[in-house]
């Protein structure tokens, strides 16, 4: 059986992105470097345009991972809102709109028993999705987030 989710343990990586795509493209670039360095003087430009599209496509990947992270982000807003508005009683709604995208990430991992006084924490002291997962006590895993 797996260990349950913790702050200790709630980081995940994508194999095929951090360990295939990632890796791969680096080599690239170090290849295109190396390849341009033993062309010397005889290289062509050819040797530098594939320098430079190898970045594109290391930077591409970057942008890409980002913006999908960054999506993740804003439906975990969405769905966190959703439940603090059903949590809340009705004079802390206002939490809802005070609250950052950062600190719904990390109020995501909270239990529904403490979800209401941890948000309020956030609010208050600013809290960022860091400090907001080492306060809680009682952990409600997600195991979709890549």
């Amino acid at each position: 059986m797996a260990k349950p989710q913790s702050y200790e343990n709630h980081t995940r990586l994508d194999p095929a992105f951090h360990f295939f795509v990632l890796p791969l493209l680096l080599l690239n670039i170090l290849f295109a470097i190396y390849a341009t360095i033993h062309a010397w003087p005889e290289f062509q430009h050819t040797h530098l345009w594939w320098i430079v599209m190898s970045v594109v496509l290391f930077v591409l990947a970057g942008m890409v991972r980002m913006y999908a992270l960054k999506n993740q982000d804003r439906i975990i807003r969405l769905e966190e809102q959703l439940r603090l508005a059903d949590l809340l009683p009705e004079s802390q709604l206002g939490l809802i709109d005070a609250l950052t995208i950062d600190q719904y990430v990390g109020l995501r991992f909270a239990s529904d028993a403490e979800v209401s006084a941890l948000a309020q924490r956030a609010v208050a002291e600013k809290l960022n999705r860091k400090q907001i997962k080492q306060a809680i006590t009682h952990w409600r895993p997600d195991h979709h987030r890549i």
